[in-house]
């Protein structure tokens, strides 16, 4: 029955490439989740306003539009090992931009959105690229797997990362918060180097369906987009993710709600913002070490929808906490856990749906919806609280999310109809 349960370790143990992405990613995400919180911690302080913290998500969000844009057309005709070490590179120069605003010491807030903008634009080109390899450096059948490791690290790290950022940043200070950064992604450019080059393959047979025309210039941008019509069971992987994202991740409120609702002082409230943010992710790694049985499952798209659903009723619960921290932060593990549930089915549906010609162009919007869904919510949450209080909030954005996917069943359902194909050990 463990067995069962256990996640599957197979794709570390027989994939060189892999363990290395992996590897460095471990190490290199930590070091963002560290910066992650600072940014919030530094808004807060530097404009003590709501509506401030919801500027970072705008900020972000455009970053993010311009790398999905360019960026996948760069992924799928460049060598995607090169594509990703500059990603990195352009990671290290932004958080650079945020360390040397808090050497400053108290630094206009125009140049710490710039670096939260950089690192946006950057951390979304370098996501892109990492999910865009990854079909090619393990079998089809490992997917789901593989998905399913690569939660477990992303939201590893997101445990080690706000909890470390939060001390980090109450006993040493926002400068020693973003050096954690900077130095961490010199174990993600490290181990890239050490893969096998990445090269895109062609899709012969795509081509044809084309009449040998292959995509340049703006058809290039554009030939991702014109991958997904008709494509209602891809396009829905996105549409749920965009539910849960823009009406149930409340995380811009948690700099105000750790002041308001849970008792920190003002000045010293890093830690308990740490914690918001490491509860998500604690209930995302439970889940994360007993996804074994993801592989055994066909209907994904149920599986998503079951899932964004719960993600919602943890968000609702985190809301009616009122002060007792102890609740709140199980119902943020119990979102987090479902998260990864519907994280690991979404990527699967759409790895084995998306031929590799097209895969970096289909990741960026993966990406952008994965990532800019947050920076929206950042807004919407912000937006509500103004206009409500944090609580509300938290609660109406919870309730939108159930309700969302709901709609969602009935107007698409083959969506929770749809049955991934059964796999041989093939790569790719």
């Amino acid at each position: 029955m463990f067995g069962r349960l256990a996640i599957d370790l197979t794709p570390l143990r027989e994939s060189r490439d892999f363990r290395l992405l992996w590897l460095g990613e471990l190490v290199s995400s930590a070091g963002s989740q560290v910066s992650v919180v600072a940014v919030w911690v530094q808004v807060y302080a530097l404009t003590h306003s709501v509506a401030a913290l919801g500027l970072v998500g705008i900020v972000r969000l455009v970053p993010l539009a311009l790398t999905a844009l360019v960026g996948g057309p760069l992924i799928d005709t460049h060598d995607r090992r090169r594509v990703l070490l500059l990603a990195e590179f352009g990671q290290v120069a932004s958080s650079s931009v945020l360390l040397i605003g808090a050497l400053i010491g108290e630094p206009p807030v125009a140049l710490v959105l710039v670096g939260a903008a950089l690192a946006a634009g950057c951390g979304g080109l370098a996501a892109s690229t990492r999910t865009a390899i990854t079909p090619n450096v393990v079998t089809r059948k490992q997917l789901p797997s593989t998905l399913a490791l690569n939660q477990l690290m992303f939201n590893s790290t997101m445990i080690i990362g706000p909890a470390i950022g939060g001390l980090v940043i109450d006993g040493l200070g926002l400068s020693v918060a973003y050096a954690i950064d900077v130095v961490s992604f010199l174990a993600a450019i490290f181990t890239c180097y050490l893969i096998r080059p990445q090269i895109p393959t062609r899709d012969h047979v795509a081509d044809e369906v084309r009449g040998g025309y292959v995509a340049n210039g703006w058809a290039q941008l554009t030939e991702g987009l014109r991958f997904l019509r008709g494509q209602r069971v891809l396009q829905s992987t996105f549409y749920v993710d965009l539910i849960a994202m823009i009406f149930g991740m409340p995380r811009a409120l948690f700099t105000v709600l750790a002041v308001t609702q849970f008792g920190a002082t003002r000045g010293s409230e890093g830690s308990v913002v740490g914690l918001l943010f490491s509860a998500v992710a604690v209930g995302a790694v439970v889940a994360a070490l007993t996804t074994g049985w993801v592989r055994h499952i066909r209907r994904q798209g149920l599986a998503v929808l079951w899932a964004v659903a719960i993600w919602g009723l943890g968000i609702v619960l985190f809301g009616l906490s009122g002060g007792v921290l102890a609740f709140a932060l199980a119902s943020l593990a119990l979102a987090g856990a479902a998260d990864v549930v519907s994280a690991v089915f979404r990527g699967s549906i759409l790895q084995s749906t998306v031929p590799d010609n097209l895969r970096g162009r289909m990741s960026s919007v993966h990406i952008l919806v994965v990532v800019g869904g947050p920076q929206v919510g950042d807004v919407e949450a912000t937006l509500v609280a103004s206009v409500f209080s944090p609580v509300a909030s938290v609660v109406i954005g919870g309730a939108a999310c159930i309700v969302g996917v709901a709609l969602l069943a009935l107007a698409v359902p083959e969506f929770a109809r749809y049955r991934t194909p059964i796999v041989s050990e093939a790569t790719g």
